[in-house]
């Protein structure tokens, strides 16, 4: 039970943060252009036709505040963790120092899926707002190599039975778009993080430019009937829709996780992190309520277009210049986000190798002349890359959001946990009224969890069992910190001999 319940101290993580092979070339506007990034993407150019639709209605714009306020009560905590603990890996490594060895390893092992099922989530989404950029120019891309089997077969079945290829009686479907943008980020992102972040910075600029026509625009053919003349009208699955739209659109905030990934590749972690974290946090919220508002006033929320909301809305209206630029800005905008959230999840795997939790070998290895870790980016892209070109984006949603509600509410329970035991360890950022803003996000978080379906439920739990089995093969025999705390007691048994 010790050697599971095993924690960093605080000190062993600062003396890690100064001995790594990264970069450090991230100042805080780069940081907070990353969490603008990963934050302002497919939560406005997707999730909001689909939770509109399906679960809130036009009170998804109070699902968005719920979900923002629980976002700032846990980036609060996330701010304090990054000025004293300035290493990749999150919420990953903040549990290791607050919680044990085998807490950090169920919160790692998590974040693995919710990254990966994050960012193919997102490159779905990027295909069909590619798709409709398309066909503005007057091309077509066959359906077969636009959609996965399941969408194809339920949605579009004249092109499933007319035009689609077979290979040995195997109807070859396939979302080739989704598929090849994962292949370019992955590249990028192999060449480097300083590159990957100039890149992301110019990408981000076109998004905000985008968001901000979108809502001065929009605003013009808002139609207050839309939002409803009730309480009972404006959200028409009651208080309950507003909680379970909250929990499905929750994913669109993780951004702001994503900026303390990258950690030991800012310049000045201490300061610059708690910047990007919060800025990024705040500036986005306020984006995605405007979003939601204008989007819900143009279309009733049953009419609202699932896979491209945005741009469809505006098409409606025979704005096709307006839906044109939108297209743009979420190709680009999901692109950004993209390269955000494959970013993070390699520096995850990375800091679990370098703990022993994982192949160090595999994950670990950072390319000598690019400085970023290689290998572990490509096994991420590939797998994203079929993930995205395989399944709908109804399913990928439904498994994005809980695991990492469970992360954020480990943060914050560790944020106490170390308030107690180290009060004296310097802080460059305090989070402020402890512990009542960490309870509040323990509890906002943990009401959008239970909002969740039971199947959503069901997949984490096999996912964390499958997680369980290769810590109890693999990872607690190779840890790094275990085999330390062995040797320090062999030492002693020796000594008292």
């Amino acid at each position: 039970m010790k050697k599971l319940l095993a924690k960093k101290t605080l000190h062993d993580l600062a003396e890690e943060s100064n001995h790594h092979h990264f970069k450090r070339v991230l100042g805080p506007f780069s940081l907070t252009a990353l969490g603008i990034g990963a934050v302002i993407g497919a939560g406005i150019f997707v999730l909001t036709g689909l939770a509109a639709k399906e679960f809130a209605g036009p009170s998804l714009i109070l699902s968005f505040v719920l979900s923002g306020i629980a976002c700032i009560f846990v980036a609060l905590c996330y701010a304090e963790f990054a000025s004293m603990v300035p290493l990749a890996g999150s919420a990953y490594t903040y549990s290791y120092a607050a919680l044990g060895e085998i807490f950090a390893w169920i919160i790692g092992w998590d974040l693995i899926l919710e990254y990966s099922l994050a960012s193919s989530l997102v490159a779905v989404g990027w295909s069909h707002y590619f798709i409709k950029l398309t066909e503005l120019f007057g091309l077509h891309i066959p359906a077969w190599i636009t959609n996965d089997y399941w969408t194809l077969s339920h949605h579009l079945k004249d092109a499933l039975s007319q035009h689609v290829p077979y290979f040995f009686g195997i109807p070859v479907v396939f979302n080739l778009p989704a598929a090849l943008i994962i292949v370019i980020i992955t590249t990028l992102l192999v060449i480097g993080i300083k590159e990957s972040a100039r890149f992301n910075s110019i990408i981000v600029g076109i998004k905000l430019a985008v968001i901000l026509l979108v809502i001065f625009v929009g605003w013009f053919y808002v139609k207050s009937d839309n939002w409803g003349n009730s309480f009972s009208a404006f959200a028409p699955f009651g208080i309950g829709g507003i909680g379970t739209g909250a929990a499905y659109v929750f994913f669109a905030y993780i951004g702001f996780d994503a900026v303390s990934t990258t950690a030991q590749e800012a310049r000045n972690p201490k300061r610059d992190v708690p910047i990007g974290i919060i800025v990024s946090l705040a500036l986005c919220t306020i984006l995605y309520i405007a979003i939601t508002a204008v989007l819900t006033g143009m279309i009733y929320y049953k009419d609202i277009n699932i896979d491209a909301p945005l741009a469809d809305a505006f098409s409606r209206y025979g704005l096709t210049k307006v839906s044109f630029f939108i297209s743009v800005g979420a190709v680009a905008g999901l692109t950004s986000v993209l390269l955000v959230l494959l970013l993070s999840q390699s520096r995850i795997l990375w800091a679990m190798a370098k703990d022993g939790l994982l192949s160090e070998r595999i994950f670990a290895a950072v390319h000598p002349r690019f400085g970023t870790p290689h290998i572990s980016t490509i096994i991420v892209g590939s797998c994203v890359a079929l993930t995205a070109s395989c399944f709908p984006i109804e399913e990928i949603a439904k498994l994005v959001n809980i695991g990492t509600l469970l992360a954020f509410c480990l943060v914050a329970a560790a944020v106490i946990i170390l308030r107690v035991k180290d009060p004296h360890h310097p802080r460059a950022f305090k989070c402020p009224f402890v512990p009542v803003i960490p309870i509040m996000g323990i509890l906002s978080c943990g009401y959008m969890m239970i909002r969740l379906e039971l199947s959503t439920w069901l997949r984490l739990i096999a996912w964390l069992t499958a997680g369980t089995i290769i810590y109890a093969a693999y990872s607690r025999h190779h840890s790094k910190l275990a085999k330390t705390h062995a040797l320090m007691k062999k030492q002693e048994n020796l000594m008292t001999q």
